[in-house]
């Protein structure tokens, strides 16, 4: 890199050469994982040192195959396969095969034969580099192929969800209940009750905030739950609670595809449902392979669900009320929430948990602060904050235009990568500094996704919340948290047994 004259180059070559003749090189066999003098007295070292013998009899393996010397290929292998056989699952030294050490002296052996024949620095290096580089192509797609299984079986509905409605459809229209209505049109319209948002499309999801709030409230007759479903499931969720009635609270079922007002024109994202580009982005078929993992979680069409997004026409569903408590599907309720209700908001429309203590939850997370659009309006630190328990001020709410608000930024989005897709984003931009903070102990979330949550804090929470893949009625879901949700589901009842479900 830099010229030198030929003097000062010789000298230097002089002066490393005399360097070499004090170099101490007796360690050197230290560090060669297949000789006597490997000394490694630590805890598995057995282990370990037949897995580095492996690592270093592949090498000589491929080395001795490309130099056609294919007895030494040929037993090398045979080392292999007897050491990987007394390894198999192995994970410390005691649960090894008593043979094993035997294995580990004759693959010292052989790769003792090996080095005197094929070592040769370079070559060694750029096998080890080889092997390294295919590792980690391996370790690539085998993560993104367990992604994509992960999310495919986290949004295939199973057998006995799929059942539920099927058999409360048919009983509901069997039974001629298409006119019966659940609740008098007065306690819903009545802004002096407690009332409570629930937009899903899963019966039993449903029946379980149903259930699990209902059961810690002091004066049930006060409670009012507003559930608006699809089309598909309207029928099956309406027959749900004519069949099981939440005590003497009052329960209203909607179909999402009634509200008239709810067109292409008021309704950003059904105006994007119809995108050409939006379409091949989440309903091609790609393969897995060809699937980036970033993305991966966002090619799934709830993003741009109607129920999703419904969350912020509050005011065009219940004109009447004053203040709304929305509950995501994927919640428990194990205390009274009743005092939410009392909270001074001060002048705030989304009373809320922050999750900046998770490493995900600030703005920079969730929107695209390269974008000038977002970096001139929100702060890049600032603290994100949960949906699936929120109380709305609905009179607020109106007086500042929050689904106007909404619907700005979502036109905007659909031409600009501003955020990351889902509500929460968009929400975020919504919602920016008209977001009361709730104490924590009011929504714990995580339980979808993080095996480390403390017990005590979840029998604190007044919610705990199943966000993320693991819903607590999959197969995948963390076992030690399902109890909460299953034990607000009668799983005697007929519906149930019927569709096969199991505790």
């Amino acid at each position: 890199m830099i010229q030198l004259s030929k003097d000062a180059e010789l000298q230097m070559q002089i002066a490393a050469m005399e360097r070499s003749k004090h170099f101490n090189n007796t360690l050197r066999g230290l560090h060669s994982v297949w000789r006597r003098e490997h000394q490694n007295h630590r805890q598995d070292s057995t282990l370990k040192l037949m897995k580095d013998q492996i690592i270093m009899a592949k090498v000589y393996a491929s080395i001795a195959s490309s130099k056609k010397i294919l007895d030494l290929a040929e037993h090398l292998m045979e080392r292999i396969k007897e050491n990987q056989d007394a390894i198999k699952e192995a994970n410390s030294d005691a649960e090894l095969q008593e043979s094993a050490l035997k294995y580990a002296k004759a693959m010292a052996h052989v790769l003792s034969l090996a080095k005197e024949q094929l070592y040769d620095c370079s070559t060694v290096a750029k096998k080890l580099r080889a092997m390294t580089q295919t590792s980690e192509e391996t370790v690539i797609a085998q993560k993104k192929k367990n992604q994509f299984l992960i999310q495919f079986a986290t949004k295939t509905i199973p057998k006995p969800l799929h059942c539920l409605p099927l058999q409360l459809t048919t009983d509901y229209f069997l039974h001629d209940h298409i006119s019966k209505e659940l609740a008098d049109k007065a306690k819903l319209e009545d802004p002096s009750l407690y009332h409570y948002a629930i937009f899903s499309d899963n019966v039993l999801a449903t029946a379980v905030v149903v259930n699990s709030t209902i059961s810690h409230v002091k004066v049930p007759e006060k409670h009012v739950f507003h559930v608006v479903t699809d089309r598909l499931h309207f029928a099956a969720m309406k027959m749900w609670f004519i069949a099981h009635p939440p005590l003497d609270a009052a329960i209203h079922v909607e179909n999402i595809d009634e509200f008239k007002w709810l067109n292409s024109s008021y309704f950003p994202v059904l105006h994007q449902i119809n995108s050409e580009n939006l379409k091949q982005y989440y309903f091609a078929g790609d393969h897995p392979s060809t699937v980036r993992n970033k993305n991966l979680k966002y090619k799934n069409p709830k993003y741009l669900s109607m129920l999703n997004h419904l969350r912020f026409y509050m005011p065009e569903i219940y004109p009447k009320l004053d203040k709304i408590l929305f509950l995501d599907d994927d919640v428990v309720v194990q205390k009274d929430l009743t005092p939410l209700w009392s909270i001074d908001m001060k002048g705030m429309v989304n009373g809320a948990v922050e999750t900046c203590k998770e490493d995900f939850g600030r703005f920079d997370k969730y929107l695209n602060f390269s974008d000038p659009m977002i970096s001139d309006t929100f702060e890049q630190e600032g603290c994100g904050w949960a949906f699936g328990l929120n109380i709305f001020d609905l009179k607020e709410w109106k007086k500042r235009d929050i689904t106007g608000i909404y619907r700005y930024w979502q036109d905007l989005g659909k031409v600009r990568n501003l955020w990351k897709l889902g509500t929460l984003p968009a929400g975020l931009v919504t919602f920016y500094g008209l977001t009361y903070t709730l104490d924590w102990s009011w929504h714990v979330l995580g339980l979808g996704y993080n095996p480390l949550i403390s017990p005590s804090v979840i029998e604190k929470a007044a919610v705990i919340h199943y966000n993320g893949n693991y819903k607590p009625w999959l197969d995948l879901a963390i076992t030690k948290y399902k109890h909460y949700w299953t034990k607000y589901v009668n799983f005697d009842n007929p519906y149930l047994r019927v569709c096969n479900f199991f505790e």
